[in-house]
């Protein structure tokens, strides 16, 4: 198969690989499993390789796509238009908020990799409003937002997703059910927003914020990447061990760790 995918050339600027493997297709639709009546938010449908299933099944959803070309087609695409609201615009600064009043968002996308991480960050800030995310990422990345403490993959954004999610990797996808075929395995993880976490914080900013500070160096001990914030007398009194190194922290320290953080930015202001 050329480059050109039904007359539309994948852009490198914008991350575009097409998905055209229809037994994956398949899988990936089965697995949102849309439903009609339910408020389903499309991010990047490129050529409407999940969005046309999707609308069969569910009736209508809305889509949020940045390239004008491909939001051209769909306004033209003499089965789809009906059923679509088509938003033009940055997933990235677009505010959800804004296709909440039929109740909460189902999410799903096949993200650009080069946005995926900031973009799972963007939704977490909204997450009141969504009910799930199915997300096709690089396979690395969803071997992240899933991690265990202790591993190589769990890190900052393992602990923020699995505070606010439930995560649950769906299914794996290889290269060639793209065009181009990217050079990296993917897979589509599942993200649950709870309605009370197993990990309550107070302030998810805060999380966010010492996660960041934690893992600044992986190599170091947490002592070390937090001690222009605390120190061991205070990491001692939350049950953390120093000397210990940032990934072998669960995600209920990291939380109270963010709690102690609120706290003191309280009083300091």
């Amino acid at each position: 198969m050329s480059k050109s995918h039904l007359g539309h050339t994948a852009r490198k600027r914008f991350g575009q690989n097409f998905l055209h493997d229809q037994f994956v297709i398949n899988d990936i639709v089965d697995a949102i499993n849309p439903q009609p009546g339910e408020n389903l938010v499309e991010i990047g449908p490129g050529l409407a390789a999940l969005t046309e299933p999707v609308a069969d099944r569910a009736g209508h959803l809305t889509v949020v796509e940045l390239d004008r070309d491909l939001v051209a087609r769909l306004q033209q695409h003499p089965f789809l238009s009906p059923k679509l609201t088509i938003f033009c615009g940055d997933a990235l600064k677009t505010d959800f908020r804004q296709f909440a009043d039929a109740g909460k968002l189902r999410v799903f996308g096949n993200l650009p990799y080069n946005i995926s991480t900031p973009l799972v960050f963007h939704l977490m800030a909204q997450l009141d409003i969504v009910s799930d995310m199915h997300f096709m990422l690089q396979k690395e990345v969803v071997e992240r937002l899933a991690a265990e403490p202790g591993s190589k993959t769990y890190g900052r954004i393992s602990v923020s997703v699995q505070q606010a999610c439930r995560v649950e990797p769906v299914l794996m996808v290889p290269p060639g059910a793209f065009t181009p075929p990217p050079k990296v395995e993917s897979a589509v993880v599942r993200l649950v927003p709870y309605d009370e976490s197993p990990y309550p914080v107070k302030d998810r900013k805060a999380l966010h914020q010492i996660c960041l500070i934690a893992f600044n160096q992986r190599r170091k001990t947490i002592r070390n990447n937090l001690k222009q914030v605390m120190n061991d007398e205070q990491l001692e009194a939350l049950g953390i061990d120093p000397g210990a190194r940032p990934e072998t922290l669960s995600v209920a320290d990291f939380c109270r760790l963010a709690d102690w953080y609120s706290t003191q930015q309280e009083t300091h202001e």
